[in-house]
């Protein structure tokens, strides 16, 4: 490390997450309700609708911007001239908006018989609107936390999700069912829109478009959005086979096993986000040396997060899905268990890191390799092991790719003073103890369930008793987690200190 150039304080780069944190933190709850209202309201065969329907129009989302959006938080901490980068970032979505609607009108047909569901077709155009206006809107929130702006950015985050959650819940519990609510969908969607292109290019300096700019942009975000092109299909080739091969109504519990919790994306998006652009800040100031220590902290606060949210889950699974979903729901355990490595596998940001050092075809490399893997992984898991099998080949397939990003991680950290090796980025020592605390406290869930075998038959109706065997596992678990972190020398109070808000902008 240099000696004229003092390293940043503890915790410091991560407090500057704290305000997205919080803001998705309160938005979170709105989010959690979607699926679990809906999941009481709607029939099964709707419900597994409304899953295909968004299945499509998310898969489109993340796909057809091509990682053109995604380069702000490369070119914006490093640009003199921001509204360039950002007036190309727009347009370039409002372009692949029409684009995906087209798809949608084209191929919704034939999807809806792949899918063994002629409902389908009944929300095509208000489906295809909603696509575009919503992709076109990608933009707003990077727009903000790529400049540093992560006050309004999670300002932002807490008015769009919230009216996203009224528009989605809302109408179905005033029983206009999915009709209605792919109506208010699609006014969200415009109304987002509208406000991107007015907060995103506010007070920004600059033309709107710029030739080499645009060309530079381009070449950045080309290889990461071929990336995403074989990521997104891959991440949803075991839905999309699923839901081929099953009814709606069995689609639905399959969608319910392979629910999360809002946890990671909560953690996980802006701790990442805010990585990139300290790496930018690094790099610009010549202090890169300082690269691997700011991952290894973003890496060792998740660590600790992540480890037991994931152990809770996988011990406590019956529960869950009977206090969220219902008692129908719980054949959707088994899949829910295999589910929750997502949880563990987002503790290291990989993605974050390579796209902020510009390895953007590591990045399409490692997706390659998914989608590969995935697709003899799929096509013998469902058909051998049905729904089973196709939650299965989607974790083998995630492994595989982790396990190919982190090759990259210690030459994207290294310096030529400083060459790195794997073992070099990992927080090992935060790795164990929060491994250590979570497998204890989980083995105390299964213990009580055990022990309490038939306690909680009986009980009266109602959300309270539903929940009641869940809050009992979730303080259990708690207690054990906190217990021996404490014994292992950590201060959890200290973990968390370490995300509130501190000096952002």
């Amino acid at each position: 490390m240099s000696s004229s150039s003092a390293p940043a304080a503890p915790g410091s780069f991560l407090g500057k997450a704290g305000p997205l944190v919080l803001a998705r933190l309160f938005t979170a709850g709105l989010t959690l309700c979607i699926p679990l209202v809906l999941a009481r309201v709607l029939s099964l065969e709707e419900y597994g609708t409304y899953y295909q329907l968004f299945l499509i129009a998310m898969t489109l989302y993340y796909v057809l911007p091509m990682g053109v959006v995604q380069s702000l938080y490369y070119f914006l901490p490093r640009a003199e001239q921001k509204r360039p980068y950002l007036g190309q970032a727009l347009l370039f979505v409002s372009g692949a908006g029409v684009v995906g609607a087209g798809l949608v009108l084209g191929l919704l047909e034939p999807v809806s018989r792949l899918f063994s569901n002629p409902a389908l077709v009944e929300y095509r155009w208000p489906l295809a609107i909603y696509t575009a206006l919503l992709m076109g809107s990608y933009p707003l929130e990077v727009s903000l936390t790529s400049q540093g702006r992560t006050r309004q950015s999670a300002v932002v985050y807490l008015v769009s999700d919230t009216l996203r959650s009224a528009a989605m819940v809302v109408p179905c519990l005033l029983g206009t069912s999915l009709h209605g609510m792919m109506l208010a969908v699609v006014g969200f969607a415009g109304v987002r829109y509208v406000a991107t292109w007015f907060v995103a290019l506010r007070g920004a300096s600059g033309p709107l478009v710029s030739g080499p700019l645009l060309r530079e942009q381009l070449v950045y975000a080309a290889p990461f959005g071929a990336a995403m092109a074989l990521s997104i299909p891959q991440q949803n080739a075991h839905l999309y086979v699923v839901a081929g091969a099953v009814t709606p109504a069995l689609y639905a519990l399959y969608r319910v096993g392979c629910f999360q919790l809002p946890v990671v994306d909560l953690l996980y998006t802006p701790t990442s986000e805010v990585l990139m652009v300290r790496l930018g800040e690094l790099e610009k100031a010549g202090r890169l040396e300082e690269a691997v220590g700011a991952f290894r902290e973003a890496a060792g606060k998740l660590a600790f997060v992540f480890l037991p949210f994931a152990a809770f889950l996988f011990a406590a699974a019956p529960e869950f899905i009977s206090a969220l979903f219902g008692a129908k729901f719980l054949p959707a355990v088994p899949i829910f268990r295999v589910s929750v490595l997502g949880v563990v596998l987002a503790i290291l940001p990989m993605d974050g890191v390579l796209r902020a050092r510009g390895y953007t075809r590591a990045i399409f490399v490692s997706y390659l390799v998914k989608a590969l893997v995935t697709v003899p992984l799929v096509w013998l898991g469902v058909r051998h092991f049905g729904m089973q099998g196709g939650i299965a080949s989607w974790a083998l397939a995630e492994l595989v790719g982790k396990a190919t990003l982190l090759s990259r991680v210690p030459a994207a950290l290294s310096t030529p003073e400083q060459r790195l090796r794997i073992r070099d980025v990992i927080p090992w020592s935060e790795l164990g103890k929060a491994s250590m605390a979570a497998l204890a406290a989980g083995l105390g869930v299964f213990i009580l369930r055990a022990s309490l075998s038939g306690a909680w038959v009986g009980l009266p109706e109602g959300f309270v008793w539903r929940v009641l065997p869940l809050v009992v596992a979730g303080v259990l678990f708690t207690l054990g987690y906190v217990g021996v972190l404490c014994a292992t020398g950590i201060r959890p109070l200290r973990v968390l200190a370490s995300l509130r808000p501190r000096g952002a902008g």
